[in-house]
């Protein structure tokens, strides 16, 4: 079987690439960035953006960045992880200015507090599809189906109903997923 997977073709590709996937992100940046980098660009399958999404949400710092960075050193190395992170954060950080300065001075304003709400709105859909696109990524994880549903479960009530902190999810039902997963992949 042949691998469709493709790859950055130079450092201009993946500074431009991160570029404008940082500049579509506003709030609902996990959907873009699987769409990216999975189906549109194929830098990666489903199977290791699950899994490379998984580790950039454990080491501090933006999960996006993080996963831009572990990209940008797979395919070029250090230079790489330095341009995929100019191109996260470079013109976005313009932008993000010009939207302080007029937030600062509309802000109070009706239509942007609803159109403030909205995106908030549209940003929690993005990431439920998102969600729901990679679940069929999970029957290859070694957890199975039913344990990953469960931690998500326990994981989502943690959070949303409970308000626990994160440290509490992290030492709790993501310990017990990494020993489970340790375990099943052989070892002791």
């Amino acid at each position: 079987m042949e691998d469709s997977r493709s790859r950055p073709t130079s450092l201009a590709d993946l500074f431009l690439t991160l570029t404008a996937l940082a500049l579509q992100g506003f709030g609902g940046v996990l959907a873009v960035v699987q769409h990216e980098l999975v189906v549109r660009k194929r830098w990666l399958t489903k199977e290791e953006f699950v899994e490379e999404w998984a580790v950039a949400q454990i080491l501090p710092g933006p999960n996006v960045i993080n996963l831009c960075l572990m990209i940008g050193s797979r395919y070029f190395g250090w230079r790489g992880a330095l341009a995929a992170l100019a191109g996260m954060l470079c013109v976005p950080t313009v932008g993000v200015l010009a939207l302080a300065v007029a937030y600062a001075r509309y802000g109070e304003h009706p239509m942007a507090i609803g159109a403030l709400r909205g995106m908030g709105a549209i940003a929690a859909g993005l990431i439920i599809a998102a969600g729901l696109r990679l679940a069929g990524a999970l029957k290859s994880n070694p957890l199975g189906v039913p344990l990953c549903v469960a931690l998500g479960v326990i994981t989502f009530v943690g959070i949303a109903v409970l308000r626990l902190p994160l440290v509490y999810i992290l030492c709790g039902p993501g310990a017990l997923g990494c020993v489970a997963a340790y375990r099943r992949l052989g070892g002791r």
